[in-house]
């Protein structure tokens, strides 16, 4: 039976209603600091903590609970005889339901405020009576969500009590809770990029309808402590979105906010199939979706720029999954209206450059994201490219890092014309991107485009294949023992050829 409460809640949502109830089931309360003083304004009958421990707060408050006429009350096992004694012999009451929630030092963590001035929102006596209820939850209710007021209210109305399985449930919150809260704080001091124990600090938005595929479970947690464009994106209109179209979101959004320049990209499976740089909009979307107009089909655009009515017009003749922009004027939310599955997502942050973190069974991979576009552009044949091939080879750059490899990019006049993604053999990557990028011209040539490729060339056939399609440059990092015998093909061919000295895989 319930006979005593703590209280001590830096968010008051809710306490005054839950304390009157615990009031109203004869339950008394003890009560601390600015906690105190709200439910003392509601007209509560509320306990002061120094009466219990016989010790005003000290040290603004920093010590106050830390005391073992509460932490006594707490811990104390009922089904211990020595622990009850000794409960009996100091005269300490036991305490049955500790409520407690923290300070916020998850909202803290990336605030503009001092050091010194984040380090006063590290709770210590929070924590201290959360993890002692938690552990002694047989004996001990213990909240530290304002969110199950209500559920444990009409538990008790109908009991006096709640079931083990509840209590166990409530305690293994609050050291859900408190893994991620300490992480937080841990990652604050260390400021270290690889810390012995990796402790990412993550909160479920939502449990999603499945994962990759409908056998798999799945739910999308966002970072408390970094931000980043997944961890701010708003829904504006359409179907719950998918752990796919949530992956698929991240890469088509990172594509676009690398370009200063108006910029769509279309993405399919988790990879671009087609990307454009415009002169407006509506010619971005146009470039971007002739570069592969049927894989976009059912697959995600990006944008990086307010969409406009005209371009909304354009994308809804194709059957879209998704849409993201960082805004959309009026006229354009009321075009897409018409198609009410197609997800509008808004989406203002730019990408965070954060760690990536790989599953693998029984350990996971975290490196640091790809944010280099090149070490050089050295120009290694005898042809030079002009400055037309130099933009192209900068923009299929960017695009070509966000394409499995083997990947291989066909490009011209900042449009993607062909990729070439996933295959085990970087020829077959550059002849699916020249299939598809002489598609594109009459005389089924790649005429004049430019070719990049993620990694070095280890034998000629690639630049062999390109002079079959015409290809007049080729962007690539360098480094293979065999370099020599691919300048020479260039040479031989007529293309211009540049090393940038870095390798973008993406497996």
């Amino acid at each position: 039976m319930i006979q005593r409460a703590l209280i001590s809640v830096y968010d008051k949502t809710g306490i005054a209603e839950f304390a009157e109830f615990l009031i109203s089931r004869d339950i008394e309360i003890i009560s601390s600091g600015g906690t105190y003083r709200l439910l003392k304004e509601k007209g509560l009958d509320v306990m002061e903590v120094n009466q219990v421990t016989g010790f005003d707060e000290i040290m603004d408050g920093r010590v106050k609970t830390l005391h073992p006429n509460i932490h006594g009350g707490i811990l104390a096992r009922r089904s211990n005889k020595s622990d009850m004694e000794i409960l009996k012999d100091k005269g300490i009451s036991p305490i049955d339901l500790v409520i407690v929630n923290l300070y916020p030092f998850f909202e803290k963590y990336s605030a503009d405020i001092p050091f010194d001035e984040k380090l006063e929102f590290i709770d210590i006596g929070g924590p201290t009576m959360l993890r002692a209820a938690a552990k002694n939850f047989k004996d001990v209710i213990v909240l530290s969500d304002p969110d199950d007021y209500v559920e444990i209210s009409s538990e008790i109305s109908m009991t006096g009590d709640i079931d083990y399985a509840a209590r166990r449930k409530l305690a293994g919150k609050v050291f859900n809770l408190m893994s991620a809260y300490d992480a937080a704080v841990s990652n604050f001091l260390l400021e270290d990029a690889f810390p012995e124990y990796l402790a990412p600090v993550y909160k479920k938005q939502s449990n999603l309808r499945y994962g990759e595929n409908p056998h798999q479970s799945s739910a999308f947690y966002t970072s408390l402590i970094s931000a980043g464009a997944m961890n701010g994106f708003k829904q504006l209109q359409g179907k719950e979105l998918s752990y796919n179209n949530i992956r698929d979101m991240d890469i088509a959004w990172k594509v676009v906010s690398e370009f200063e320049e108006i910029s769509c990209c279309g993405l399919k499976h988790n990879t671009p199939c087609g990307a454009a740089v415009g002169k407006d909009l509506l010619d971005a979307y146009l470039k971007t979706h002739a570069g592969d107009p049927v894989s976009i089909f059912g697959g995600i655009v990006a944008v990086n720029r307010t969409l406009d009515k005209e371009t909304a017009e354009e994308m809804i003749k194709t059957f879209l999954e998704v849409v993201l922009a960082p805004s959309f004027s009026k006229e354009a939310l009321e075009v897409f209206s018409s198609k009410t599955n197609l997800r509008v997502i808004e989406c203002k942050v730019q990408t965070s450059g954060d760690k990536e973190i790989l599953t693998v069974d029984g350990g996971i991979l975290v490196q640091d994201t790809d944010v280099k576009k090149h070490e050089k552009m050295e120009v290694v044949t005898k042809l030079h490219p002009d400055d037309n091939q130099i933009s192209d080879m900068l923009f299929g750059e960017i695009i070509c890092k966000y394409v499995k490899s083997n990947a291989i990019v066909v490009v011209k006049e900042k449009q993607v014309l062909g990729v070439g993604a996933g295959q085990v053999n970087r020829i077959w990557a550059a002849e699916q991107a020249l299939e598809r990028a002489a598609d594109k011209f009459s005389d089924k040539k790649a005429n004049g485009t430019v070719l990049i490729s993620d990694a070095f060339f280890p034998f000629p056939d690639v630049v062999e294949t390109a002079a079959k399609w015409d290809v007049k440059a080729i962007l690539q990092p360098g480094g293979s023992v065999r370099d020599a015998d691919s300048i020479k093909a260039c040479d031989d061919a007529g293309i211009s050829m540049v090393f940038t000295g870095t390798r973008h895989f993406k497996h």
